[in-house]
């Protein structure tokens, strides 16, 4: 799966403006808060904010960050879904435990071929361990529904 079609398949989590007093994000569009679309220079309206600017913002913030184009296709997706929602430096830990590696939230050549070495069971690992750290969360109460059928969708495909 490369970017554009992670991209498409991430939006289907993400949806489209939003504005939940629950969510500590505030105003997003695409998945993109307001403060991460100012960070990148968007001063419009976030209703407006263009799916092609969310595209590159999520490339460059999130699947760059991860190496997804260097991961094993079978936690790839998860891996930047996971960036996405709780943090770069978080998802690259979860991998890192599932991998037997270090967690340091660093990815490295060693993680890259730690995860490549692991079967294609490595998805449900690192989605075991993604849910089990939501469930500790101050806000699961608020947002618990969305995530777990976030999480059940990456690991039905």
């Amino acid at each position: 799966m490369d970017f554009d079609q992670s991209f498409t398949r991430l939006l289907g989590h993400e949806g489209g403006y939003s504005n939940n007093a629950a969510d500590g994000g505030g105003e997003t569009m695409w998945g993109i808060t307001v403060a991460v679309a100012r960070e990148n220079n968007y001063t419009g309206n976030m209703r407006d904010l263009p799916r092609g600017i969310a595209a590159l913002i999520y490339r460059r913030k999130y699947w760059d960050a991860v190496r997804a184009d260097e991961l094993p296709e079978t936690v790839k997706f998860d891996v930047f879904d996971g960036a996405v929602n709780s943090g770069v430096s978080q998802s690259i830990k979860w991998l890192q435990q599932a991998a037997g590696t270090t967690p340091d939230g660093v990815i490295g050549p060693a993680t890259i071929a730690a995860a490549h070495a692991l079967p294609a069971s490595i998805s449900k690992k690192y989605n075991g361990m993604r849910l089990q750290f939501m469930t500790n969360l101050p806000n699961w109460n608020s947002f618990s529904r969305g995530w777990a059928r976030r999480i059940a969708s990456n690991l039905l495909v």
